[in-house]
């Protein structure tokens, strides 16, 4: 039985490492990014009410008909300011960002970028 770990298994860990230290309140909820190989997800999370208060994703139909085309990185930009824009009409315009174990670049970089292009504060 082998004694490594897999790429997933560390993100996991890293995940839970993370979610020890980051909570989401009602002033500062917790914007949280998880992706696969196609597409990516963004939620913005109330922790103390354990509720989704805005949610957005590459597998919303009114985005995949405008969208087509575009490569996985632009798409998470495109989908980092359309989360913001949902959240300055929820009044929320401050957030915690939980970057799920992945790393910081690439996809989740360009996601965080788009959201804060659009006024989100994190």
């Amino acid at each position: 039985m082998s004694k490594q770990n897999g790429t997933r298994d560390l993100r996991i860990i890293r995940h839970r490492r993370i979610r020890r230290k980051i909570i989401g309140t009602a002033i500062r909820p917790r914007l949280c990014v998880s992706r696969s190989l196609k597409n990516i997800f963004a939620q913005i999370i109330n922790d103390e009410m354990h509720h989704t208060l805005v949610a957005a994703s590459t597998l919303d139909k009114e985005f995949n008909t405008e969208n087509r085309g575009i490569d996985k990185t632009g798409q998470s930009k495109l989908i980092g300011e359309k989360i913001a824009k949902l959240a300055a009409s929820k009044g929320i315009n401050q957030v915690v960002f939980d970057r799920g174990g992945y790393v910081y670049h690439g996809r989740v970089k360009a996601l965080a970028e788009g959201a804060r292009k659009e006024g989100l504060i994190f």
